[in-house]
């Protein structure tokens, strides 16, 4: 057992990579948590112009499409099958509640300490979390941290390019450093990624329905989408985020706040990028 694991901070290897990844790509197209978040706030049925309405920096068609989205995923249902009936969330839409606060956390206290609109916080959080084999690069990092280069390739197993773009990445998202500035110096996990055992098993225990759905379901209907948001690039979320929430002055200030940890108003430099230089 790795010294560092304990009962608040679980044993990494216990943990299904691809069942964690699949849920990731679930909860990662831009717009998803928004959306998801102003739901349960409602806490009612919503029709399409009702969410765009409560988000007035994302246009109604792209709202319509990530409802579509969501729906197909399972995040959402509809009221009945007329055209332009309301959305609910699904027993798994709601149960994202817990994922989230857990994820906005972690980001709070390792990564983003400043102030944050809650969902941004955790859109960001995702995206650090979300790409194929960044779990298993973390789990062997944690298992057998520091690593050179090479051990890290064998105990991950795609080929070198992708690992030295997986870690490049993750050096770029805080998770990962070197030990050293020399070439061949080995990796370890930062603090941020040192406690990640948490959101692991938020995120493992939330994708249970997922995985009793595959069993369950003919094969065609077994993999999980992984898509990239329709209209929104990945690679300029963060510019044109930034851009549509200064824009945004009719949200609420308690909009996708919890509770207990009140946020600013969305308008009020939500759009501040803790990595800049990460490509999405």
């Amino acid at each position: 057992m790795n010294p560092r694991d304990t009962p608040d901070r679980p044993a990494f290897g216990s943990f299904d990579a691809q069942r964690i990844e699949d849920a990731f790509s679930l909860m990662g197209p831009k717009w998803t948590t928004w959306s998801v978040m102003t739901m349960a706030q409602e806490g009612r049925p919503m029709r399409v112009r009702d969410v765009a309405a409560r988000l007035p920096f994302v246009s109604e068609p792209l709202v319509r499409k990530r409802l579509a989205a969501m729906h197909a995923d399972g995040l959402v249902t509809r009221t009945d099958k007329r055209h332009g009936a309301p959305y609910r969330l699904s027993a798994l839409g709601e149960s994202l509640t817990h994922v989230h606060l857990t994820l906005a956390d972690w980001s709070r206290n390792y990564l983003s300490p400043g102030a944050m609109a809650e969902a941004e916080r955790v859109e960001d959080a995702v995206q650090r979390l979300r790409l194929r084999h960044s779990t298993a690069v973390i789990q062997v990092l944690n298992a057998g941290g520091p690593m050179r280069f090479v051990h890290i390739t064998e105990g991950v197993g795609p080929d070198d390019a992708f690992t030295r773009h997986r870690l490049l990445r993750l050096q770029a998202d805080g998770l990962v450093t070197r030990t050293g500035p020399r070439h061949g110096d080995p990796y370890v996990l930062t603090d941020a990624g040192q406690v990640l055992g948490p959101v692991y098993a938020t995120v493992e225990h939330w994708s249970a329905p997922l995985v009793t759905q595959r069993v369950l379901s003919p094969p065609a209907s077994v993999t999980v989408p992984q898509r990239t948001h329709p209209g929104v690039p990945l690679g300029s979320g963060g510019a044109r985020t930034a851009a549509a929430l200064r824009r945004s002055a009719a949200v609420p200030s308690a909009l996708f706040s919890h509770a207990s940890q009140p946020q600013p108003r969305v308008p009020a430099a939500v759009a501040a990028q803790s990595t800049p230089g990460r490509g999405r």
